[in-house]
């Protein structure tokens, strides 16, 4: 795998963590160095046995803070590190991203086949509906096919005015009542001109 190209920043950073971990490390290993130097019994010097101990324990103090600050420094180091890694890792990101992209075109395409198959079942009921209403005599009028919408409108305005909706028994009540009409009128006349006659 090739190196990724940090920004200045970023490189700047890990430079800046690769320091403190030198640096602690190196304080670590000079104070333990010194301890141990300072354990060693010298000669008789121009200072007493009692002055040289307490100034060898006062150092041995000071180095062993040294010691306990250069570890809490590496803890803390380790702590950054981490923090870094986990806001930084750009390419375990985008890998996790990419695979819930990947479930979520699974999803979809699942989805889509799903619709694509009520679609299907949808149509063929459909198909077979209207091919049943096609043949039965509900979807005739006039001898002309009239689309479902158009036909139940016209059965519903069947059952309020049945007579209004059909014009050639609307034709045929008329005539026949113009003919009623027209019979009785004829015969009040032939009745009323023999009467005159007589007189």
């Amino acid at each position: 795998a090739t190196q990724r190209v940090l920004p200045q920043s970023k490189e700047t950073l890990l430079q800046n963590y690769n320091k403190r971990l030198k640096d602690d490390i190196r304080s670590i290993l000079d104070n333990f160095t010194e301890i141990i130097k300072t354990a060693k019994v010298e000669d008789e010097t121009q200072v007493s046995r009692a002055t040289q101990a307490e100034q060898d324990h006062y150092e041995m103090h000071v180095r062993a803070a040294n010691i306990v600050r250069a570890g809490e420094s590496l803890m803390k180091l380790v702590s950054d590190l981490k923090q870094f890694l986990i806001l930084n890792d750009f390419p375990s990101v985008n890998d996790a991203i990419s695979h819930r992209n990947q479930q979520l075109r699974a999803l979809q395409e699942e989805c889509d086949k799903k619709l694509i198959s009520l679609r299907d079942e949808i149509a063929i009921d459909l198909y077979e509906l209207e091919e049943e209403y096609y043949s039965s005599s509900c979807g005739q009028w006039d001898g002309v096919e009239l689309p479902l919408c158009e036909a139940f409108h016209r059965q519903d305005s069947w059952g309020s005015s049945s007579t209004t909706s059909d014009p050639l028994r609307a034709n045929t009540e008329n005539s026949d009542r113009l003919g009623t009409q027209e019979s009785m009128q004829r015969h009040l006349n032939g009745h009323g001109s023999s009467t005159s006659e007589q007189s």
